[in-house]
């Protein structure tokens, strides 16, 4: 069940101030969910009650996405500037280096906080980064079309379109391998989401030569890439396997791009796999310190 969604004010050290808008739901370790480039926090539903069960759970709506406010003007979408705002905004939110799932650009910014040691585990879902100059450019292009189609079809020819498989495979088709599964409430919501994004422009614009090299070596690392991946094809899975030696690469048949709907079960034991290699990890690591004293 959704939970309303909620506002947080961030005050950064030497920076303006910012809005972010969150859903945040159950108790214990926090887990914080980072959408993709044009997407909204409603991406994460489908396996926040799920994650819920054991976990903290927050799902942010990024800076210039979903119903979160353009950054102030003269901030920059790029890495170097979003990364610390990210980590004032887990400070704000009162959550101390949680345990990050991205999805896309969510699953870069969670790789960049990983390497930065803000964060307890990586779940990256198909992580922007990895990707050769003519993929980067293919994929700025479709996410282009689909941002023009989305801002050209006034809203009762969404709505319309949103209530038919066919509809929503035309709406959605690039980014899920099953997007006659989405609802119709949530593919026209995406779709407006898309369409009203004030940061998706500057993101992109950022993002043109954004490469992640080195690795990140001291938290537990699961990067996951669905099979029937349009956007980022699968083989990107492999450089980022390259680059993060230590991280566990994980397929996920029959998946897009966005994969939380395509197969929600699956998307939440990956999650927890990765939540529980950073627990085994930390146990063992008190008992070494125990037994030497």
């Amino acid at each position: 069940m959704a939970v309303p969604v909620s506002f947080a004010r961030v005050s950064p050290a030497g920076r303006p101030p910012f809005t972010v808008a969150y859903e945040r739901k159950g108790a214990g370790e926090p887990i914080v969910l980072l959408h993709g480039v044009g997407h909204h926090l409603q991406a994460w539903r489908p396996v926040c009650d799920i994650l819920a069960a054991s976990h903290e759970v927050i799902a942010l709506d990024l800076p210039g996405f979903g119903v979160s406010p353009a950054l102030p003007g003269g901030t920059s979408y790029g890495l170097e500037s979003v990364l610390p705002l990210l980590t004032a905004a887990f400070a704000e939110l009162g959550v101390e280096r949680p345990h990050v799932v991205g999805n896309s650009l969510g699953g870069l910014l969670a790789l960049e906080l990983g390497r930065a040691g803000a964060v307890r585990s990586v779940t990256a879902l198909s992580p922007a980064g990895f990707w050769t100059p003519a993929e980067r450019r293919y994929a700025f292009g479709l996410l282009r079309g689909m941002r023009a189609g989305a801002r050209a079809l006034p809203e009762p020819v969404v709505a319309a379109l949103a209530r038919s498989a066919v509809g929503r495979v035309a709406l959605t088709g690039g980014i899920y391998a099953h997007p006659g599964r989405r609802s119709a409430d949530a593919v026209a919501a995406e779709t407006r989401a898309l369409r009203e994004a004030p940061g998706f422009g500057p993101a992109l614009r950022a993002g043109r030569g954004v490469r992640f090299t080195g690795d990140v070596p001291d938290v537990p690392v699961t990067i996951a890439w669905g099979s029937r991946d349009r956007l980022l094809p699968r083989r990107q899975g492999v450089r980022a396997k390259s680059a993060i030696p230590g991280a566990r690469l994980v397929r996920l048949p029959r998946c897009g791009h966005v994969p939380m709907n395509d197969d929600p079960a699956l998307v939440t034991r990956v999650v927890l796999g990765t939540v529980g290699r950073e627990a085994a990890q930390a146990g063992a690591q008190a008992r070494r310190q125990s037994t030497s004293r």
